[in-house]
């Protein structure tokens, strides 16, 4: 996985609620475990229409929008499904963190085990971001898991975003769930002598 410490980049603003995994990696986009090509299909029918054609007029299908690294998101984004191709076709997308009041739960999950937090900030807080981004010469934010904290460029405003320790680590190391076990792998060796002995 890829470490995230501080990412700066371009911000869209998707405030639909109740956006489920299927709308987000639908079914016919399900046929393995290959990540490859799913880009294609994230948020496929908002993003073409019947014929497989952009739709003009849907934000990641402009500028500067379409180099979008972070999504803000409406309320309870990527409930539904456990399906985890979601979180990978955003990813292969190029999103690097949503940025919303609420997720799905298996879905949060999904994302923070890729590489892709999930972060939540109060309504007030989103709903600024939301109306700052939507200016495409203010559209720009930092996510920084160092200091958990998210700058809107343009106003040089800073949130503090309140993150599980062991999540930031995670994703700061760059490591998935199995990795983080094994950069344990001495303390977990110690661990089963001292069992051991005791038997």
């Amino acid at each position: 996985m890829e470490p995230f410490v501080s990412v700066q980049g371009v911000a869209a603003a998707l405030p639909l609620p109740n956006l489920d995994t299927d709308q987000i990696m639908p079914k016919q986009f399900l046929r393995g475990i290959d990540r490859k090509g799913l880009s294609r299909g994230a948020l496929y029918a908002l993003r073409f229409d019947e014929s497989g054609t952009p739709r003009p007029n849907f934000v990641l299908n402009q500028s500067p929008w379409e180099k979008a690294c972070f999504l803000v998101v409406g309320p309870n984004f990527g409930c539904g499904s456990s399906r985890e191709h979601a979180v990978w076709g955003l990813r292969e997308l190029g999103i690097r963190a949503i940025l919303g009041t609420s997720f799905g739960g298996i879905f949060s999950d999904n994302c923070f085990r890729n590489g892709v937090p999930a972060l939540s900030l109060p309504q007030k807080d989103i709903d600024r971001i939301s109306k700052l981004i939507a200016d495409p010469l203010c559209c720009e934010i930092q996510v920084d898991l160092s200091t958990q904290t998210v700058l809107t460029c343009s106003d040089g405003i800073s949130i503090h975003v309140d993150m599980d320790a062991w999540q930031r680590d995670m994703l700061i190391q760059g490591l998935d769930s199995v990795g983080m076990t094994l950069s344990h792998a001495q303390e977990i060796r110690d661990f089963e002598d001292r069992y051991l002995e005791k038997l």
